[in-house]
């Protein structure tokens, strides 16, 4: 178990069995590929990640990133991440073939990266942001940017960006400031500053290609009145050389966490000679960066879920290797003749790694569900299999992001209680997995802001019918478990649970339909952890069904303890996680208004 940082039997029994990635490889886009074809592929992520990503782990966090001299200096591995990263394929996997792209579904990318999270956090960000910055030109551009710029993107010769937030407007992208002013020569002049850009630069790539928000001079206010434009850190000339683009780097974050990973302060046009050039239409870039927005969501939940994952895995070792204490016997006391037991056979020690274990692999599920919905959608043949598919992803898409970020900081934090003194230590991981994890609850949306989304938008969404094709696959679960003598029960409770949820809704909509949104909105937050639970219970119980099948038929592919584990997680959510929801629909009911600001401020 030494070093071991994810179960790939796990992540591989998802895949295939749980959720039927077979499935999709019969879908044309996918036709070229097979199991054995991309577990290959996973197999040597895996092999990178052992040898260039895991050892460098903690290396990362003692040697930060850092400003210096106008220039921002990582660590030297990630030039071996975006380039050998690059001719393996992370950048360009789920590309099209005509831009250069292995054509693989999002599921299988996805598994890809949840290895390099698990491995090392601090560095996926690179190649992933890369990607997400291809993805936009690919999908918007002109041809001729797309000839530019993406084929070095892909290699990870270039690197790439997403530049939104400013200092004064956070969160809130209407208020954008920064200016694009066009000229008579095709591409326009930039002028602004950006914060909190991951990745924003390196001395190890030629080029950094930064995909950014700004607001054309007469542009509507607000939201409605944003572009997107690439803008190079250094633009590329006649000859196929490169020049200065006006770009500066004129400071970095120092963090917590995720040490290795930079997060910059970017200037624009300080000398007036940035240029810039329009990806799509005018006063449609926010339209085009939500678009990807999905796949970013599904990335950080993904990246949390690894990070669990390997504070996990470093848990159950020094459970399995450090004695303390001794058992209790039957009059409740302790045999000092005894030898020292081993701390993973104490029953709150256990009841922590369960917890930990129950969180790491019911998100690694519903991220690969996440991933699955969004492939569905993309292969879809008719309209309204796309927007089935569409709908699925867009209610589940909130707790994709937030569970595995919330639940993932409370996980992390059992196993560093697991560790003790210990875990407060530098000497041991678990101190750097939870100050690595803590920024996933903020990343690409706040607890808060996915909080409001899915109260807000998703549970209405076109009617209800969002939550009525959700509960329609909840209840498909439900049937098959029914099947099965020892689920019938888990069953019955998540029937209780969607009852539940009907009330709770059915308490706070009358707030919405009568106009007062703020106290319809106060506890969006509760409400995001009731429903998560809830969508965590239909995750584990779907992974408890196709575990029961494989115990009966005798499935020799894995160990039966395996499929037993699995089925023992099942029993611990269910009698430890999902019982938190009465408490919290009691809240969500509860009609006291505390939060909501008065006349007279008492909060001093």
């Amino acid at each position: 178990m030494a070093n071991q940082y994810v179960d790939v039997n796990t992540l591989k029994y998802f895949l295939y069995q749980v959720h039927q990635m077979e499935d999709l490889l019969e879908k044309e886009r996918f036709q070229d590929h097979d199991k054995e074809a991309l577990n290959l592929y996973l197999d040597s992520v895996k092999e990178f990640a052992d040898k260039e990503l895991y050892p460098y782990f903690k290396e990362m966090d003692e040697n930060p990133a850092h400003h210096k001299d106008g220039k921002i200096y990582v660590h030297e591995q990630v030039k071996t991440m975006m380039h050998k990263g690059g001719e393996l394929g992370l950048i360009s996997a789920g590309f099209d073939y005509e831009d250069g792209g292995m054509q693989i579904p999002l599921m299988a990318n996805t598994a890809a990266y949840y290895i390099l999270d698990a491995a090392n956090n601090h560095m996926p960000g690179y190649t992933g942001l890369t990607q997400g910055a291809a993805e936009l030109i690919i999908h918007f551009a002109s041809q001729e940017l797309k000839d530019t710029f993406v084929p070095k993107m892909l290699t990870g010769e270039w690197g790439g960006t997403m530049c939104l937030t400013e200092p004064q407007a956070g969160s809130s992208l209407s208020d954008i400031v920064t200016k694009a002013t066009p000229t008579d020569e095709g591409y326009y002049k930039i002028s602004g500053q950006k914060i909190f850009i991951s990745g924003g630069d390196n001395q190890f790539t030629d080029n950094v290609v930064h995909l950014l928000l700004a607001r054309i001079e007469g542009a509507p206010k607000g939201t409605k009145g944003i572009s997107l434009f690439i803008v190079p850190k250094n633009r590329p000339t006649a000859d196929g050389g490169l020049e200065p683009n006006d770009v500066t780097a004129v400071a970095d974050f120092q963090k917590m966490g995720q040490k290795g990973y930079c997060t910059t302060h970017l200037g624009f046009g300080d000398k007036d000679g940035c240029r810039a050039w329009l990806v799509g239409e005018a006063n449609k870039g926010l339209h085009y960066m939500f678009l990807m927005m999905n796949g970013a969501r599904i990335a950080v939940g993904r990246g949390a879920s690894g990070i669990a994952s390997a504070a996990y895995y470093a848990s159950l070792q020094y459970a399995n290797e450090r004695p303390q204490g001794r058992k209790l016997s039957s009059d409740g006391r302790k045999n000092p003749e005894e030898k020292q037991t081993l701390i993973i056979n104490h029953p709150d020690v256990r009841r922590m790694l369960l917890l930990q274990k129950a969180v790491v692999e019911g998100s690694m599920s519903m991220v690969f569900l996440a991933a699955k919905y969004y492939d569905l959608e993309a292969t879809a043949t008719t309209k309204e299999e796309k927007l089935k598919y569409n709908t699925l992803l867009e209610m589940i898409i909130p707790v994709v992001k937030t569970y595995p970020s919330e639940a993932g900081i409370h996980s992390v934090n059992n196993g560093l209680q697991i560790l003790g003194g210990y875990g407060f230590c530098s000497d041991f991981i678990l101190q750097q997995y939870i100050r690595d994890i803590r920024i996933s609850a903020i990343y690409e949306g706040t607890t808060g802001i996915q909080s409001q989304d899915l109260l807000g938008r998703k549970m209405t969404l076109n009617n209800g019918q969002g939550l009525q094709l959700l509960a329609e696959e909840i209840n498909a679960t439900l049937a098959e478990a029914k099947n099965y003598d020892n689920l019938k029960a888990y069953a019955a409770v998540m029937e209780e649970k969607l009852a539940l949820t009907q009330k709770v809704l059915q308490h706070l909509m009358p707030h919405a339909l009568k106009g007062d949104y703020e106290r319809y909105l106060a506890d969006a937050s509760i409400f995001m952890e009731f429903f998560s639970l809830v969508l965590m219970g239909w995750c584990w119980l779907e992974i408890g069904v196709t575990a029961q099948k494989d115990l009966l038929i005798g499935s020799n592919e894995l160990p039966e303890e395996f499929y037993e584990g699995k089925l023992e997680t099942l029993e611990y959510f269910f009698a430890y996680e999902l019982p938190k929801t009465t408490s919290q629909a009691e809240i969500l009911m509860n009609p006291s208004t505390v939060t909501i600001k008065k006349e007279k401020e008492l909060i001093h």
